[in-house]
């Protein structure tokens, strides 16, 4: 594997370097080599989840989208397979399908399809998107400068770009828009697990007393894992606190904005590297159902929240059936069915308080080394 991954990396590092991808060993051209080691003659096709649903439903082969393409090394800035790849690596180019856009339409359902799934016959089928891509555009984050933060089990921002954005650092990488614009995203390693010692059903009335507390009296980055991802990339962080909790509630509070200095150290340097953000923050996860760290996030972005009332990557599947049929173009399909969503505002007098702290957040990442600009 290490092998393989050497001699795909050499082939393609030039086209995904570019996009800020790392396509290895386990990713799907890896697996597709694999076969074809394997299986040999035998292999006479390379498909991906949505190409067997697809051929299933319409009763022929149909294309893949760029999303699903993209970890089987697809080019999405030439919209090309990487010949030179699947060269280096004995793949003939003919074992993969064409790739077409995400919303295109790949056929209708047949006679077949119809009566095993009860889906009328002659239904347009269209191309979807990667479970992750779905559940950004359900969100209704679809047009240039709109972005959403995850807040599940890690922290994952996700947004729009006009222009590809490459991150030197790799701490994110693009997928392609439906509509030829980017989709940026990073995921940290930091985010809602760091709760995860909390019983949940403490967790109402530990959000009431960090509210009525204000802000934490001691700064905590909560990472509970060994090296972080993103925002920033780095091996040897660790989580630390600069102080010490005077109670419980304390201690909850100082979680919640932790993770809400990540999420605006995310935003800071995507910004950093071109990326205008446009408007409120989308918000969805676990996370985002508590309306106290919603708060927090907003204020500590100096920045409204707007907390998406759909996030299911189904409906982001939806949205994506309707753009071409129903609606003109993806824009207008988030626009007439995603929803508006709760909005929260900033709270104005907690403002100095946590800009205070977050400057002794990234002071304390710089002094570590951790962040690109501080000491080695």
């Amino acid at each position: 594997a290490a092998g393989l991954n050497a001699e795909a990396q050499r082939a393609g590092s030039a086209r995904w370097d570019a996009l800020g991808l790392s396509v290895g060993p386990t990713a799907a051209l890896g697996r597709a080599v694999w076969c074809l080691r394997t299986y040999g003659a035998a292999l006479s096709r390379v498909l991906h989840t949505p190409e067997v649903i697809g051929r299933e439903l319409t009763g022929h082969p149909v294309p893949v989208d760029w999303s699903h393409a993209l970890k089987t090394g697809y080019d999405a800035r030439t919209e090309q397979w990487p010949h030179e790849v699947f060269d280096a690596l004995g793949l003939p180019p003919a074992l993969l399908s064409d790739v077409r856009a995400p919303a295109t339409e790949a056929g209708t359902v047949g006679p077949r399809a119809a009566e095993a799934t009860g889906l009328p016959e002659g239904c347009s089928v269209r191309l979807g998107m990667t479970d992750g891509c779905a559940g950004q555009i359900a969100t209704g984050a679809v047009e240039p400068g709109r972005f959403v933060g995850v807040l599940g089990t890690t922290y994952v921002l996700k947004g729009v770009s006009e222009q590809l954005v490459r991150d030197p650092a790799g701490a994110f990488y693009s997928h392609r828009h439906p509509e030829g614009w980017w989709l940026p995203g990073g995921a940290s390693n930091t985010g809602g697990e760091c709760l995860a010692e909390v019983p949940p059903d403490r967790l109402p009335a530990l959000d009431v007393a960090a509210e009525a507390r204000g802000p934490a009296s001691y700064v905590r980055y909560p990472l509970r894992r060994d090296g972080e991802r993103f925002p920033f990339v780095s091996g040897p962080a660790r989580g630390f606190r600069l102080g010490a909790p005077r109670d419980e509630a304390d201690a909850h509070r100082a979680a919640l904005e932790g993770v809400a200095f990540v999420e605006r150290l995310a935003l800071e340097r995507i910004g950093r590297l071109g990326v205008a953000v446009r408007g409120p923050l989308h918000a969805a996860g676990g996370g985002s159902r508590s309306s106290v760290w919603t708060a927090i996030r907003a204020t500590v972005l100096d920045r409204p929240v707007r907390v998406a009332e759909r996030a299911e990557t189904a409906f982001g599947a939806a949205l994506l059936a309707a753009t071409g049929t129903l609606h003109e173009n993806l824009a207008a399909s988030a626009a007439a069915m995603a929803g508006g969503g709760a909005l929260i505002e900033p709270v104005a007098a907690e403002r100095p308080a946590l800009d205070d702290a977050y400057g002794r957040f990234t002071e304390e990442l710089r002094t570590r080394g951790w962040l690109p600009d501080g000491p080695r």
